[in-house]
Formats: C-alpha cells, structure tokens, sequence
C-alpha cells in the first residue's frame, strides 16, 4: 500500500503521512456509498438544508484551526485562507439553504388542451447518487467542499479524491462532516494521486465533478467516457483585464495586483493578461510597477504573497518568464525565488504569441499589453484557448457592458475582479478549454441532479386522437389541425378552411369550437376576402 507524506511549502515540516485507499476499498466506498445515498435521497429537501446548514457555525467555531491548516498545507497566507478559501464556503452554504427548496422543486410544465387533453405535466429533479468530487490543490478546502455540499443539497452521496498535495485538508473536511450526524457512508475520501483518481472513475460513480488543469481534465473525461459517467469540469483560465483610458486607474492598478498575484497567481480565475488602452498605458504601467515593489512576501505580520504550493508549478512560471525575456519582453525584475516564496513580476513589451499570453501560467507573472479601441480589446481578449472569467474597466458602464457581452467567457464583472466568482447566486464556469457545466448559483445545483419529465392524464376518453387505427382521411384531418394550430393567416381564415377536419377532434377540444366559429361570422362581414 502506497504511503503519501504531506509536506508543508512553507517550511519543509511534515504535516502527517496517509495510507493511500485501494481499488478494492474503492469498491467497498461505493457500494456503502450508494445505500447512503438511497436513504438521503428520501429526505425532503428543506430538511436537507437544515442539516446540512449546521456545517456554517461548525466552521465559524473552528476558524483559526481551519485557517491554520489551509495555510500550512497550500503556503497561504491566513487572510487569504480566510476570504478566499472559507468565506465562499459559508455564504454559498447561507443561500442553498434558504434556496435549494425552490431551485429543485417540481416545475409545472404547460399542455396543450388538444395533444394532451386532460393531462398535467412537469419537471422534477432526480439525485444522480454517488458523485466523485476530485478537487486541486491551489483551494483544496473551498474547492472540495463547496461540489460535496452542492451535491448533498441535492440529496447524493459523495466520495472526495483530493489532490494528494493536500490529504491534510482533506482529512479536516471528513472531519467537519462527521459532525453532521450524516447517514453512514454519505461521505467519504479515497486517498491518494492520479492512479486513484482513475480508480475512483473506474468504479462507476453517477457523476464525476473535475476541478483542475487542461490535460487532466481531458484524461478524466476519456476515463469516464468508458463507463460511460457523466461529467462536470472546471478547468483552467487565461482571464484578460481590460483597462480603458476613462477607468480609475488608480482602483484598476489595485485591482489588477490583487487579480494577479492573490496566493502568487495560483488561481484559476487570475488576471493572467493585462490589456490597457493605448492612451494611458505608459501611466498605468508606472503604477503597476510602483504598486508591485511594495508588496510583501512571506508569513509575516504583513505578509502579502505566501508561498507557491506545487515545485511544478514554480517550473511553469519560469519557463513562461524565460521565453518572453527571449523573445524581447521587458520584466520589473528577475524571478527570484527564496525557498517556495516568489516575488512578483510584471512583464512588458510582450506579444500576443508569447507562451506566458498563450498558456496558463499559474504563478504571479503579469504580462502587459495595449490596445488602441474596443474592437481590438475584445480580439485581444478573445484571443485565447481559454474562456473562464473576464474583468473591464470603465467608468462608462454602457460601454464597458457592450464590451463584456462580447467577451466568450462564462463569467464577468466590470470595475472588480475574482469577487463576482465568489456571488453564491451566479453560476460558476466557463467556455472553450476552461470546461463545462456550473456550480454555484440555482444552475449549479441542479447540475447536481437530473431533470425527469413527468406527464399525467386524466382522460376519461376511450382513446387518444393519435392511436390507431389509421387511415387516409385521418391523414387529412390531422393535416388539417396542423394548418390551423401552425399555419398562416388569421384564426377565422384558419378555422374556415380547416373547418372539416376540426370538426372530427371536436371531443377532444377544450374549447367550443363551433361557438367561437360562429362569434367569428358576426365579428367578420363575409363580404370581406377571407
């Protein structure tokens, strides 16, 4: 059996070792799983909620504890474990809980009087049953147990497979559920890398919801393709900020830090291409630059940037930096790295076709650009694999908006950045190489079920107008109930010539036909072409 020893990216300290989960435990988590999940899917929905909403004061109680482990295990610094990783959480679990009732009650569905005479239809929502929620590294707690508690909402049973640079948060969040009193085996974690990220495919749950990279994600979606499992994916950004010359700069700058080099840039939903207008370019690059020597690195009192998580990754951003230096790029500094903290670096004079403009980077490098015009904003910012998230800056809304709806993103906010990911109401996800499906919001949730169309009739009629037996004048009168429902002119000309044919589903009809053929002869001179 495979042992995974958590390591700290702050320090180097071990922070606790963990016997990887077998394919045959897998099997074993299933099988309890989908029991569990029968049980819970007969729970009515508000009492769901009630439950399930107990998790926010647990959480409020153990605040510093779960900051604590956020940050040793992702080298966050706390305030960024406490806004970015456990606020989401608890205002997401506030509006399911006082949502989830109606986004997943039944929905009444019109029928026509004719096609469905005496009948009601509608839409319920059915639980998949057992989800895979396989979550990264870089916001292991939010990233986890926000798709396990949408997917609890909806009444499914859950198995976790975290990154395995993360088992200690994971380890907290099973902790937090058990205190929920939840049927056994509801939820549960497979540990360990990759390989068992495919077993857990292989085992055949409903629904496996993916948050990671580009070539991950494919490879989780060929695993499930075999089954075949339906899936969810979250994957990667390259989100463009677009800076008009009527922006407050000032604000913009503030922003486009933050929007950058939050946790060094290793955020799906970072400002990884920075567009300003050509008119105020030269003046915004100055304060970015001014802006940027003042952060802080480090765990300090102060600190802004913590430190990057995955060795990997650092190698990433080094190669996106090397090739624009190559390619005639200018940067505030060289990349210096002091243990797994790096300080932050803004890039200028890059081209479009430069890799650190092209693929994720993941790290807090913020390459520049200008634009002349909104057209070639949104080329720039169009010009891109990816499609995540999106921000424009203007103090002209009309025109920022017009720019935003042209945008192929899934998301985006003008005159803020990362924040509108956060609104628990608005689904979350993205467009092209940035995946599919949403979360967050009532979309979100009903992602986690699937919609079963129901349709009851309460006919007293011997037989339907459609069933057999068939023949050639048949043929005619349905031809001529289609005229009249779909065909062209006025009610009168339809129903006049058509007259015949109506006349033999006369039974069927919830209306009186013949009265209302005969209020149209008064209304009507026939001296009028019909």
């Amino acid at each position: 059996m495979t042992t995974f020893q958590a390591v700290s990216p702050i320090d180097g300290l071990a922070l606790g070792s963990f016997a990887g989960t077998s394919p045959e435990t897998i099997q074993q988590q299933l099988q309890a799983a989908r029991l569990a999940a029968r049980r819970w899917a007969t729970v009515d929905t508000n009492q769901r909620s009630r439950q399930l909403a107990r998790i926010n004061p647990i959480i409020m109680a153990e605040l510093d504890a779960i900051c604590d482990v956020i940050s040793r295990t992702t080298g966050k610094v706390h305030t960024e474990a406490l806004l970015g990783e456990i606020y989401p959480v608890l205002d997401l679990v506030r509006y399911y809980q006082k949502n989830a009732v109606r986004i997943l009650c039944h929905q009444g569905v019109p029928t026509s009087p004719f096609a469905f005479p005496g009948a009601t239809a509608g839409i319920s929502r059915q639980p998949y049953g057992v989800v895979a929620v396989i979550s990264p590294w870089n916001f292991p707690f939010q990233l986890s147990i926000i798709p396990m508690l949408s997917a609890l909402f909806a009444g499914n049973a859950v198995i976790l497979k975290m990154s395995e640079l993360s088992l200690p948060i994971g380890q907290l969040l099973i902790g937090l559920f058990k205190q929920l009193d939840l049927p056994e085996g509801l939820v549960q974690w497979a540990i360990g890398d990759g390989e068992t990220g495919a077993q857990l495919i292989d085992a055949a749950p409903d629904l496996v919801f993916f948050t990671g990279g580009l070539e991950t994600g494919r490879a989780v979606m060929q695993r499930a393709a075999r089954h075949p499992v339906p899936v969810l994916l979250e994957l990667g950004g390259k989100d463009a900020m677009l800076v008009f010359a009527d922006a407050h700069l000032q604000r913009a700058c503030a922003a486009a830090l933050y929007g950058a080099f939050s946790h060094s840039g290793q955020v799906c939903i970072a400002v990884e291409r920075l567009y300003v207008q050509q008119d105020c370019h030269d003046d915004f690059l100055h304060l970015l630059l001014a802006a940027t020597a003042q952060l802080t690195i480090g765990h300090g009192a102060a600190g802004d940037l913590g430190a990057m998580t995955s060795e990997r990754q650092f190698a990433i951003v080094q190669a996106h930096y090397q090739d624009a230096l190559a390619k005639g790029a200018k940067a505030s500094g060289p990349l210096e790295r002091q243990g797994n903290y790096v300080r932050p670096v803004v890039l200028w004079n890059v081209r479009q076709d430069m890799r650190v403009m092209r693929e994720e980077t993941f790290g807090p490098l913020l390459p520049i650009l200008p634009f002349t015009d909104e057209a070639e904003a949104v080329r720039l910012a169009n010009d891109s694999d990816f499609g995540l998230n999106a921000s424009i800056w203007s103090r002209d809304i009309a025109k920022a908006t017009r720019v935003a709806r042209q945008l192929q993103v899934g998301m985006w906010a003008i005159n803020d950045v990362l924040k509108n990911a956060g609104h628990p109401g608005l689904p979350f996800g993205g467009v092209k190489k940035s995946g599919f499906g949403r979360y967050h919001g009532a979309e979100g949730l009903r992602n986690f079920t699937y919609p079963v169309s129901g349709l009851t009739s309460r006919s007293t009629f011997p037989k339907e107008p459609n069933w057999f037996p068939y023949s050639e004048a048949r043929y005619q009168q349905f031809k001529g109930y289609l005229d009249f429902v779909y065909g062209t002119g006025t009610l009168y000309q339809r129903i006049k010539r058509n007259w015949q044919a109506l006349q033999a589903f006369r039974e069927y009809s919830a209306f009186d036909l013949t009265q209302r053929w005969q209020n149209l002869q008064l209304l009507l001179p026939w001296k009028r072409d019909l």
